[in-house]
């Protein structure tokens, strides 16, 4: 079981630090409303070097007691209706306690997305078949060595996209908005003009749409965030090839929630 910690709330988001029974504590956020971000594990072992979550690797993986509870524990449930898994970990590499929980979430009632890497691949098909309310495919890199950088531990390009390319090519075009590509724009890292040709490459012969998510800078960890005016450039140039494409929202550009900065045993506060 877990143990509801403690609640840091900005004007937008709500996060909630959780304790488990041997004392190890992991992050939910409350954001937009109606959606609850979950974690899947306590640290997590892709460790993306942009990202908090993962900065001393994997502690271990959540039950699925665990993973429900970050909901059922919660004083309050009645404005959530979306479960997403996008918090600490990385869901494909806990995927019997993950899929429990999905099939928990939904008969509940609930609407259940996932952000993933891809990684491992064998359950990244299984993700794909289940009937789900959206997928998202962490790629934050489009050339080999630099994903190797900024994801050290996955699957190559490749592989990835040919299996996410198998599965949605048969959708119809109602079926495939379900489908995305987030790519997390850092400065001097993937941001140059080639890399953001071949992620309008990509999009295309996949058929999905981008979100083009703007880096939270963290403490401890050496990435610069793009300036407003390199973000909307971006944005504009990757529109401009006919590309389907979203900015990060308010709620996930905060230090409260926001892409990558969510933490296992925080020691400070972010507000």
């Amino acid at each position: 079981m877990l143990k509801l910690k403690e609640t840091i709330t900005d004007e937008l988001n709500k996060l909630f630090e959780l304790e488990t029974e041997d004392s190890s504590t992991i992050e939910a956020v409350f954001y937009r409303g109606n959606t609850l971000c979950v974690s899947s594990q306590i640290g997590c072992p892709v460790r993306c070097s942009f990202c908090a979550s993962g900065m001393y690797g994997l502690i271990r993986n959540l039950k699925f007691e665990e993973i429900i509870n970050e909901y059922e524990v919660l004083p309050y449930k009645e404005n959530i209706t979306n479960i997403t898994f996008a918090g600490i970990g990385e869901p494909l590499l806990n995927w019997d306690n993950v899929e429990r929980a999905f099939w928990y979430f939904k008969e509940k009632g609930l609407k259940v997305s996932f952000y993933t890497t891809g990684f491992p691949t064998r359950n990244f098909e299984k993700m794909l078949n289940l009937p789900h309310n959206g997928i998202t495919l962490s790629l934050h890199a489009v050339f080999e060595e630099k994903r190797k950088k900024l994801i050290p531990h996955s699957e190559t390009i490749e592989k990835i996209l040919s299996i996410f390319e198998k599965h949605i090519k048969p959708l119809s075009k109602r079926k495939k908005k379900l489908y995305s590509i987030a790519y997390l724009l850092i400065s001097g890292e993937n941001d140059t003009k080639e890399e953001l040709d071949k992620l309008a490459e990509i999009a295309k012969r996949l058929e999905v749409s981008i979100s083009l998510l703007k880096y939270n800078e963290i403490e401890g960890i050496n990435y610069k965030t793009t300036t407003d005016e390199e973000y909307e450039t971006a944005f504009l140039y990757l529109k401009s090839k006919g590309i389907k494409i979203t900015l990060s929202n308010k709620y996930r550009t905060r230090k409260i929630g926001g892409c990558g900065t969510l933490m296992v045993n925080r020691i400070k506060k972010l507000i």
